[in-house]
């Protein structure tokens, strides 16, 4: 029950941070076509206002929860090393982890990226992330 309940609260987590992404790279940035820029900072930043309260904790614990869900899935590593699943596991978690720890210096350290400074490369890894989540337990 414990293990459904988290995995539950990873999911809305994570589809709460995936959905910004999504917004932000297919829509947002498409909004200087049809406004000005002074009406495009204002939308943009009436969205962002509600953004910096919920997507920084979501990122957080779907971080948190992903810890504990493969903690509980992953398993031991067998003498011939890692098996398929185990590696592709191994690379969600990796591709999260840099997620979790990038947004968390960003928004409370306030330590600004140097590099990969817009949301392209984080939508890139959650798109990964959820292919990965859906072929790692067939390979």
């Amino acid at each position: 029950m414990t293990f459904i309940l988290i995995k539950t609260i990873h999911l809305f987590s994570a589809f709460i941070y995936g959905g910004f992404l999504i917004t932000d790279n297919l829509f947002l940035n498409k909004m200087p076509r049809s406004l000005n820029d002074e009406e495009h900072k204002k939308a943009r930043e009436s969205f962002m206002m509600f953004v910096r309260k919920v997507v920084p904790p979501s990122l957080i614990m779907a971080v948190i929860t992903g810890l504990y869900l493969i903690s509980q899935v992953f398993g031991t590593i067998g003498e011939d090393g890692m098996t398929n699943f185990q590696m592709l596991l191994a690379l969600k978690a990796f591709l999260g982890l840099w997620l979790g720890l990038r947004g968390f210096m960003q928004v409370y350290l306030k330590i600004q990226p140097l590099v990969f400074k817009g949301h392209q490369l984080p939508f890139a890894f959650v798109l990964t992330i959820i292919f990965l989540s859906q072929f790692m337990y067939v390979v």
